[in-house]
C-alpha cells in the first residue's frame, strides 16, 4: 500500500498519535514516509499543527505537508466559510496525495475528525478523496462504551462507497480498561467486519520522541509494520 487514508469515528480519539505511530513503524521497517494532512482547524498561522506533530513524534526523516488551515476549531468546511478562506475539494487531496506517492514509499492521509465530515460547499468528505486514490481506509476508534456502534457505522459508510477498510485501531488504550473496553476489544472485529491492527497505549503523545519511536512498532500489528498481535492482546486484557 502506497497510500493510507486514517479516519476516526469522531474527534479527539487519538487519530495524530496512531499516524504517528505508524509513520515511525514504517521508518524502523526502512520506509520512506510522507503524512499529508489535508485541512488543518483550530490552529492559528504560527502554532504547531497534526503533521508537525507526528514529525516530531516519528522523527525528522518524516515528510509532511498540511494543505490548508483554518484558525476555528469546527468541520473544514464551516471553518472555512467563517474565516473567509477557501474550501478544500477531494481532487486537491488526491493530487497532493499522489504527487507524495511518486516520492515515498508510504503516504498516510490523515483526515479531520469523522469519514463524513464536510470539506467543502459541495459536501465532499474524506471518503471523496479515499475513492479517488482508491486507497484503504484505517479507522482509528476509542476504546469504551459506544465505539462498537461507530466503528460499525463507519466501516459501513465505507463499504458503501465501495471503499475497503483496512482495519481498526485503538487509539488511546487505558492503562487500567474498565468491563466495556476489554469487551469491545474482542467485539470491534466482529462488528465492524475488518481485523483490529492495535492499540496505541493513552498518553503515547507525551512520551519522549525516541521512546515513542521505540515503542510505536509494538503497538501496531503486521500489516503496519509492528509486531502486536491481536490474539496475544486479547489474552493479556481478558472480558
Amino acid at each position: 500500500m502506497s497510500v493510507i487514508v486514517v479516519s476516526g469515528t469522531g474527534t479527539e480519539i487519538g487519530k495524530t498519535v496512531v499516524t504517528s505511530a505508524i509513520a515511525a513503524a514504517a521508518v524502523a521497517a526502512g520506509r520512506s514516509v510522507a503524512v499529508l494532512k489535508p485541512a488543518q482547524t483550530g490552529v492559528g498561522p504560527d502554532e504547531h499543527g497534526d503533521a508537525a506533530e507526528v514529525v516530531r513524534l516519528a522523527g525528522p526523516a518524516v515528510t509532511a505537508v498540511e494543505l490548508v488551515r483554518y484558525p476555528e476549531p469546527l468541520a473544514p468546511d464551516t471553518a472555512a466559510r467563517r474565516s473567509g478562506l477557501a474550501t478544500l475539494g477531494p481532487a486537491a487531496i488526491a493530487e497532493a496525495a499522489g504527487r507524495l506517492a511518486a516520492e515515498h514509499d508510504l503516504v498516510l492521509v490523515e483526515g479531520a475528525g469523522g469519514l463524513l465530515v464536510r470539506f467543502d460547499e459541495d459536501g465532499h468528505t474524506l471518503a471523496d478523496a479515499a475513492r479517488l486514490l482508491a486507497a484503504p481506509v484505517l479507522v482509528v476508534a476509542p476504546a469504551g462504551l459506544g465505539t462498537l456502534n461507530s466503528a460499525a457505522l463507519t466501516t459501513e459508510a465505507l463499504r458503501a462507497r465501495g471503499l475497503t477498510p483496512l482495519g481498526v485501531v485503538v487509539g488511546s488504550w487505558p492503562a487500567a480498561p474498565d468491563l466495556a473496553s476489554r469487551c469491545n476489544l474482542a467485539d470491534l472485529p466482529k462488528s465492524s467486519g475488518t481485523p483490529l491492527l492495535g492499540a496505541v497505549p493513552e498518553s503515547s503523545g507525551t512520551l519522549a520522541p525516541d521512546a515513542f519511536r521505540t515503542a510505536a512498532p509494538t503497538w501496531l500489528a503486521p500489516p503496519l509494520d509492528g509486531t502486536w498481535s491481536a490474539d496475544s492482546f486479547l489474552t493479556t486484557w481478558p472480558a
